[in-house]
C-alpha cells in the first residue's frame, strides 16, 4: 500500500448502511458520544470513591460502589456501538473524554464517605436527565433501537441513585 492510499482511507468516510439520514446520524451519534464521555468520567469517579473510601462502613460502601463502577462500564462498549452501527464516530482518546464530559472530576485529596456517595447521586441524576434528552432525540429521528437502549440505561442509572440516597439518609423519616 502507498502512502498516499494510506492517507485517502483514513480520510474516507465510513459508509456504515443504516435507514437512519444523514442528520439523525450525525446528532444521534454527537449524542451518545458525549453521553459516553460522561460515562467514563462517572466510571472512573465512581472507582476513584471505590479506592479511596474509609471509616466505619468501608465495607459496604467499598462494595457498593464497586458493583456501580462495573455497570457504568459495562453500558460503556454498547453506547460506543450504537453510534458505530447507526455509521458515526465515537470517543478516540482520554483527551477527548475531557473535553466532552459535562461530570466533573473529583481530585480532591480526601472527601468523606458521605460526600462521596452524595456526589454521585447528583452525578448520577444529572446523567439521567442527559440520558432523557438523547433519548427525546432519538425519538425525534425514531431510532427506536438507541431508545431502547437508553430506557435499560436510565432504569440503571435510577438504581444506583436510589441506592445512594438510602445509604446517604439520615434516618427517621
Amino acid at each position: 500500500m502507498t502512502t498516499e492510499t494510506a492517507k485517502t482511507r483514513r480520510k474516507a468516510s465510513l459508509a456504515t448502511p443504516t435507514n437512519l439520514g444523514a442528520d439523525a446520524v450525525r446528532d444521534i451519534s454527537g449524542a451518545l458520544t458525549i453521553l459516553l464521555a460522561d460515562m467514563f468520567a462517572l466510571y472512573l469517579k465512581t472507582k476513584n470513591f471505590h479506592w479511596h473510601v474509609s471509616g466505619p462502613h468501608f465495607r459496604d460502601y467499598h462494595l457498593l460502589l464497586d458493583e456501580q463502577g462495573d455497570q457504568i462500564f459495562a453500558a460503556t462498549d454498547p453506547i460506543a456501538e450504537r453510534v458505530r452501527k447507526i455509521g458515526g464516530t465515537t470517543l478516540r482518546s482520554i483527551g477527548q473524554i475531557s473535553h466532552q464530559q459535562r461530570v466533573l472530576d473529583n481530585d480532591a485529596e480526601y472527601v468523606t464517605p458521605l460526600d462521596m456517595l452524595a456526589e454521585l447521586r447528583d452525578d448520577n441524576l444529572q446523567l439521567i436527565a442527559h440520558m432523557r434528552e438523547v433519548h427525546d432525540l432519538c425519538d425525534e429521528h425514531g431510532d427506536v433501537a438507541s431508545t431502547s437502549l437508553l430506557e435499560n440505561w436510565i432504569d440503571e442509572a435510577e438504581r444506583r441513585t436510589w441506592f445512594l440516597y438510602e445509604a446517604t439518609r439520615r434516618t427517621g423519616g
